[in-house]
């Protein structure tokens, strides 16, 4: 896949570099030369470029980009106007930080994909998402092994844990299922919310909006979410 990623501070460099570790192509960006030099062999490409700048920005292999992260943390101003800018140029898929809970209001109303909080969310987290599918959410227990959240792929609606075999067949261990809930707000007005089933049994049947907790090796989750 390719990426481009506007800001190589901490977490724009961290991300850039893993995402390139993956195979994957990443074109980082960010207006000082020092930092273009600092990451030019650990990353696809680097470009020294004001991401603000209409001509410049539409030089880049947009139609062929799968993904735009803007990673921007020390100026607000710029962050949005650089997001604003990609969004204009209706690129796939859009992704943007935001340093405080008005910035977040800012990007929604943008029409941001979605939102990065790098305060709380770890490059090695967001590299899964960003190129594994089905992954909803993710946490590194060590170099080799993780916790996951992730979609039932399609062609396991319908079956239970035995059935599939996630230990005989995958190596892996469902340690719970969160499943789909309507609840009532304080002002009566429905909402969804995914509550956990507590310790996953191997009779729970899966169903189409559950999220299944899973652990194991990163070389079986890979595996596992292959699966269409």
């Amino acid at each position: 896949m390719r990426y481009i990623i506007v800001g190589l501070g901490s977490f724009g460099a961290s991300l850039s570099q893993k995402l390139t570790a993956q195979g994957n192509e990443v074109i980082a960006i960010d207006t000082r030369m020092e930092k273009v030099d600092m990451f030019k062999e650990m990353i696809s490409h680097t470009i020294c470029m004001d991401a603000t700048d209409e001509f410049t920005v539409s030089g880049l292999p947009l139609e062929s980009t799968d993904v735009v992260i803007i990673a921007i943390g020390e100026n607000e101003g710029d962050n949005i106007m650089a997001t604003a800018l990609f969004k204009n140029l209706q690129v796939k898929r859009l992704i943007s930080r935001a340093m405080n809970p008005l910035h977040e209001k800012v990007l929604k109303a943008i029409g941001v994909d979605e939102i990065v909080h790098p305060e709380e969310e770890t490059a090695e987290r967001w590299a899964k998402k960003l190129t594994v599918k089905n992954v909803v959410d993710s946490f590194e227990l060590s170099e080799d092994f993780s916790i996951i959240e992730a979609n039932v792929p399609k062609e396991l609606i319908g079956k239970s844990i035995i059935e599939v075999g996630f230990r005989r067949k995958y190596n892996l261990l469902v340690l719970t299922i969160m499943k789909e809930s309507e609840v009532k707000s304080f002002l009566g007005k429905n909402r969804t919310e995914l509550k956990i089933q507590g310790i996953a049994t191997p009779d729970q049947q899966l169903e189409k909006n559950d999220l299944l907790v899973l652990y194991g090796a990163n070389k079986d989750l890979q595996n596992f979410l292959k699966l269409k």
